[in-house]
């Protein structure tokens, strides 16, 4: 799978080591940056990632940042993205199969880089479940997304 990652200033030393990660696992990687650790604005490179996976380019993001918070807000103001913030694994798989996540956040100052990886892996490869009831709750999500919830 394509799967776009970017960080801010905070995520950059992870960004790299996730990146790396990522093509060992097998996936093919778009980074949309930063490519150094000079100051940078989280919104910008969320809204890139974002884009690119609501576009179709990438199947999955990553995004990277202090805390994950601030990516994961910018992220979702994205018609189409799901993004989640997850610093332990039972989030990570759940994001997935309950809510299809499409876009992970992690914070670079709150985890370590072995559990960040461990995170990265079990979110790529949980499926979404289907069922009915998480299929019928994301309908809604979207609707309010185009204005159709009222």
């Amino acid at each position: 799978m394509n799967v776009a990652i970017g960080c801010d200033h905070a995520g950059y030393e992870l960004k790299e080591v996730l990146k790396h990660q990522l093509v060992a696992l097998g996936h093919s990687v778009t980074d949309a940056g930063v490519h150094t650790p000079a100051p940078a604005d989280y919104p910008d490179i969320a809204f890139a990632v974002a884009r690119a996976v609501a576009d179709g380019r990438c199947e999955r993001g990553v995004l990277v940042c202090g805390t994950g918070i601030g990516s994961q807000i910018a992220a979702n103001k994205i018609r189409g993205i799901r993004a989640c913030v997850c610093h332990e694994c039972y989030s990570a798989r759940v994001s997935r199969s309950h809510n299809d996540s499409n876009l992970l956040c992690l914070g670079a100052r709150v985890i370590g880089v072995e559990l960040a990886k461990e995170l990265l892996r079990l979110w790529l490869a949980a499926p979404f479940s289907g069922e009915e009831r998480h299929v019928r709750r994301l309908a809604k999500i979207a609707a309010a997304e185009s204005g159709q919830d009222t």
